[in-house]
C-alpha cells in the first residue's frame, strides 16, 4: 500500500513539529488510540482500535522516529499486530514546510499489511487508511487551532492586566503626591489639615488597594 497526502495547518512550523512529538497530542489525535507511551528519545508504542471493512481489532504496535531534521522532517517505520485479525508494517516520510505564519505539512507512506487484512482488498484497505489519516489531520489541526488562539487570548488578558496594573499605579501616585501636598499645607498652618486632608489620605489608600487586587 503506498499513500501520500498534503495537509495545511495554521500554525506555525516548530508548534507543529513540537505536537507531532508530544504523545499526549497524538493520543488525542489518532482515532481509536487507547494508549500512547513513548519509549526512549525515539520510539512509540501505542495501541489502537481499528475497523477496516469487517474486520475489526485492537492493534499494539511500536513506531521508531529517525533521520530527524528538527523542525523540518523525520522519517517513521513501525509495526502492529492484530492477533487473528493480520498485521500491518512499514514506514513514513513527514515533511514540514513553512508558509508565511502557517505549516504545509506532505507525507508518504509505504505499507504491508497481512492475515485477514490482506484479504478484504487494497481498495478497501487504502480507503480506511486515507479516512484514518484525514480524521487524525483534521482532529490535530483543530487542537493546534484551538491552543494558538487560546495563548493569543492568554497574551491579550495579559497585556490588559499590565494596563490596569500601570494605571493604578499612575493613580497612586498621583494621589500619594496630592496627599503630600496637602499635609505640608496642613504642616505650615500648624494642623493636620482637617478633612479634606484625611479624603485625600482615603483616596490614596483606595487606589493603594486597587493596585494590589490587580497584581
Amino acid at each position: 500500500m503506498d499513500m501520500s497526502g498534503e495537509y495545511r495547518i495554521p500554525v506555525p512550523r516548530e508548534r507543529v513539529w513540537e505536537a507531532l512529538n508530544d504523545p499526549e497530542v497524538l493520543k488525542d489525535c489518532i482515532p481509536g488510540c487507547e494508549s500512547l507511551e513513548k519509549e526512549g528519545d525515539t520510539g512509540l508504542k501505542a495501541a489502537v482500535v481499528a475497523k477496516i471493512g469487517p474486520v475489526k481489532a485492537k492493534f499494539n504496535g511500536k513506531v521508531t522516529l529517525s533521520d530527524l531534521v528538527p523542525p523540518e522532517s523525520y522519517r517513521i517505520t513501525g509495526e502492529g499486530s492484530g492477533g487473528v485479525a493480520g498485521f500491518a508494517n512499514g514506514g513514513a516520510d513527514v515533511h514540514l514546510a513553512e508558509d508565511g505564519g502557517e505549516t504545509v505539512l506532505t507525507y508518504k507512506v509505504h505499507a504491508k499489511v497481512g492475515g485477514k487484512l490482506a484479504q478484504v482488498g487494497s481498495r478497501l484497505v487504502d480507503s480506511a487508511a486515507r479516512k484514518m489519516a484525514d480524521d487524525f489531520f483534521g482532529a490535530f489541526s483543530e487542537r493546534l487551532t484551538r491552543g494558538e488562539e487560546a495563548e493569543v487570548e492568554a497574551e491579550s488578558l495579559r497585556e490588559r492586566a499590565e494596563h490596569i496594573v500601570e494605571d493604578a499605579a499612575h493613580v497612586v501616585e498621583e494621589t500619594a503626591h496630592a496627599a503630600e501636598e496637602q499635609l505640608e499645607a496642613a504642616a505650615g498652618k500648624g494642623s493636620f489639615g482637617g478633612p479634606v486632608m484625611w479624603a485625600w489620605i482615603a483616596l490614596a489608600l483606595m487606589a493603594l488597594g486597587l493596585l494590589m487586587m490587580t497584581q
